[in-house]
């Protein structure tokens, strides 16, 4: 039976997180002046920018408005009702961010603390100016949580348990540094979209979308597509003509340049339109600049190539029956409950 007291502490976080969400969505709003947004929030973003080439002003305010859109009421109520939040929690959690996407570490954080745990964060030096602010903003509505994290400059200590997220080769070294302790560590993964040459117009401009955002940085960046033998390509050029202007961004044009030059010293096959390079490629992780692609013949090969790769792939983008995916332009934002590998962070924070 849950307690009055537990059951309020939950519904003050509800509604203190409503009224942040609140905060980010009155901040995104291209109708409120700038003068009347959060200064201190516009000066992380720019730092972040200035700091971080892959933190553009655009894709900052991407992941914030995502962000303010998951912190409603209703979704929040959705999520947490799923879980026991009635025990007392108190245990030290570290987490270690990755860098790869502005807030990536954001729902670490917020599970530490729904839970009622205490986080110490190692932030990425990637991004170390937006977490901070957040947590100032998330604050003002949820002052209980201002004494619960610790932003740890070298290495994490005394904690109890640890969440860490990195590359294959850091979650080799994350297995021996944390393995006296639960963890829960994550590593590379990919997405992957599996196309039958009927999608509609607006399918192919989501699936741009899940392809382009954030550079594709991102472990849900669809970098892989299967088509069917008989695909033609020049549907899928057609709609990614949208973010041609991708290459007028240095480090990324840089990476396709790179790219192209490499693959073509290598007299590789590829499809180039000047902005992105379309390679065939057994591979799942596409390097910046480039979307891999393989035939299929049937769906039964698809879902073989999908069980075979479970172990890298984060999410699939498709409409095919059969398959545990995300409809088109949806890849980049998941949902509360969509943890990372999927693996559920609250159960493994809720765990004695």
């Amino acid at each position: 039976m849950v307690s009055h007291k537990s059951s309020d502490r939950i519904k003050s976080n509800i509604e203190g997180l409503s009224c942040f969400g609140k905060d980010l969505r009155t901040f995104v709003d291209p109708n409120i002046s700038e003068d009347a947004k959060n200064q201190n929030l516009q000066q992380a973003i720019e730092n972040s920018r200035t700091h971080n080439a892959w933190f553009t002003h655009e894709n900052t305010l991407t992941a914030l408005e995502a962000w303010g859109n998951l912190l409603q009421h209703d979704h929040l109520q959705s999520w947490l009702s799923e879980y026991q939040l009635d025990k007392n929690f108190d245990a030290a959690v570290g987490i270690v961010m990755a860098g790869n996407l502005p807030l990536v570490g954001f729902h670490d954080l917020l599970c530490v603390l729904i839970s009622g745990h205490r986080a110490i964060i190692k932030m990425s030096s990637k991004d170390r100016f937006l977490i901070p602010e957040l947590l100032q903003m998330m604050t003002n509505h949820l002052p209980e949580w201002n004494n619960k994290v610790t932003v740890c400059d070298d290495q994490l200590k005394n904690y109890d348990k640890v969440i860490a997220t990195g590359s294959n080769n850091s979650s080799r070294y994350f297995e021996y540094y944390f393995r006296k302790v639960p963890h829960l560590l994550r590593k590379n993964r990919s997405s992957l979209a599996v196309l039958t040459g009927n999608e509609t117009e607006e399918e192919l401009k989501g699936l741009v979308k899940d392809v382009s955002l954030y550079f594709g940085l991102g472990c849900r960046s669809v970098s892989k597509i299967l088509v069917p033998k008989d695909y033609d390509f020049d549907i899928l050029f057609n709609a990614l003509y949208d973010v041609k202007d991708l290459i007028h961004h240095h480090s990324y044009a840089n990476n396709y340049d790179y790219n192209r030059a490499v693959f073509l010293m290598s007299e590789d096959n590829i499809l180039d339109n000047g902005f992105m390079l379309l390679k065939q490629d057994d591979r799942l992780s596409s390097p910046i600049g480039c979307l891999y692609f393989d035939y299929y013949e049937d769906p039964e090969e698809v879902k073989k190539y999908v069980t075979e790769r479970s172990a890298e792939i984060q999410c699939i983008v498709s409409h095919i029956d059969g398959l545990d995916s995300v409809p088109f332009g949806t890849a980049q934002f998941p949902k509360l409950e969509d943890y990372a590998d999927g693996v559920d962070t609250l159960s493994f924070l809720l765990k004695k």
